[in-house]
């Protein structure tokens, strides 16, 4: 089988999540510059057999979309441009960052550590991937 790989999409660094190949397993990947995603995605593609790409999907608390949304739908297409053969999916993201935070919290990371915003995006996009898998359980 192939992974799911999933981002946590933002202006400055990108989270980024993967399963296993049976797609079971999640585990945090990286996070990098999201100047630097294109070069990344195509090293670990090369590497990596990817079945669908999943990005967060930012919408304020009341559903609607944002400028941070309108942002990611840009990312989607280029996405899809991208990598044509690959499944592109969204899943709402809306709190991620807060439940990773406290996650962080609670595994007894230091303040120090957790003062790295890097951190935080990367247990996102885990959060977010296992929230993509419970929802889409066959």
């Amino acid at each position: 089988m192939e992974r799911i790989l999933c981002l946590d999409y933002g202006k400055v660094r990108t989270g980024i999540a993967v399963t296993d190949p049976l797609q079971i397993i999640v585990s945090p990947l990286e996070t990098v510059s999201t100047h630097d995603l294109k070069n990344f995605l195509d090293h670990y593609f090369r590497c990596e057999k990817v079945k669908i790409i999943v990005v967060g999907y930012p919408l304020q608390l009341n559903g609607t979309k944002s400028d941070t949304t309108i942002m990611v739908d840009d990312f989607i297409g280029l996405l899809k441009k991208w990598y044509p053969t690959k499944k592109v999916d969204v899943i709402d993201e809306r709190l991620s960052s807060i439940e990773a935070n406290n996650i962080i919290i609670r595994s007894g990371v230091k303040k120090s550590k957790r003062k790295k915003k890097g951190l935080i995006d990367k247990i996102s996009a885990v959060i977010l991937l296992q929230s993509y898998l419970e929802r889409n359980k066959k």
